[in-house]
């Protein structure tokens, strides 16, 4: 495991968390009706598996690589799914009950089997953090260790568990592709939430995450 990443502020370099499961999807946004999965891991599932794992409100997480470890094959798989959708007040305050029998419609999806990645990322402390990154980072290698997670992390979709674990050295797979634009991050703090974008490339099997992503203005 050999990939050259940038530090945090404090010279530390990232933390390595090995995922795989038997499934996965990462939907691409473009594709309204069919579900089509970027070939890698993006980095807002990385953080989901990441926060699954170790959150805190004190600090946030910064991928900055994301290696595939395994051959990407994809299938197709019909899903089952709602065009009822709650916004997130609705949501939040569980004032409304999705109907989801009367709404329900059937989606092809076209997805990965039997993948593997390790995802490098940083923590980033707050403004209300009373701790050092080092506090964050070692409290989450001590739980990747244990097998201990908060919720459990899943690829893409709920219904596609993922296992995680210390990361081996195996090399990453070697492959190249341009993948076109990826959500970089999303902005709660907004309303309604703002997204970012990157032009993301896989090189020799390993995805680099910038640091900031671009406005879907600036994508266009």
């Amino acid at each position: 495991m050999s990939v050259d990443l940038r530090k945090s502020v404090s010279g530390a370099p990232p933390v390595v968390v090995q995922v795989w499961g038997d499934a996965a999807l990462f939907t691409r946004p473009e594709l309204k009706v069919e579900r089509v999965s970027y070939p890698v891991m993006t980095p807002s599932a990385a953080v989901g598996v990441l926060e699954a794992i170790y959150w805190k409100p004190q600090f946030r997480w910064q991928v900055v690589a994301i290696e595939v470890l395994s051959e990407i094959k994809q299938f197709t798989q019909r899903r089952n799914e709602t065009t009822d959708l709650a916004s997130l007040a609705d949501a939040a305050s569980g004032r409304r009950r999705l109907d989801t029998v009367a709404n329900r419609v059937q989606r092809n999806a076209v997805c990965l089997r039997d993948v593997a990645y390790r995802i490098h990322a940083h923590a980033v402390p707050g403004d209300r953090s009373d701790k050092p990154e080092a506090a964050y980072r070692d409290q989450f290698r001590r739980r990747v260790t244990r097998g201990s997670c908060f919720s459990q992390p899943y690829l893409g979709v709920r219904e596609f568990s993922a296992y995680f674990g210390d990361p081996d050295d195996r090399p990453a797979y070697p492959v190249t592709e341009k993948l076109g634009l990826m959500l970089h991050s999303v902005d709660h703090s907004t309303t309604p939430p703002s997204f970012t974008w990157f032009h993301a490339e896989v090189a020799g099997g390993v995805m680099h995450v910038p640091e900031q992503g671009i406005t879907a203005t600036g994508a266009a």
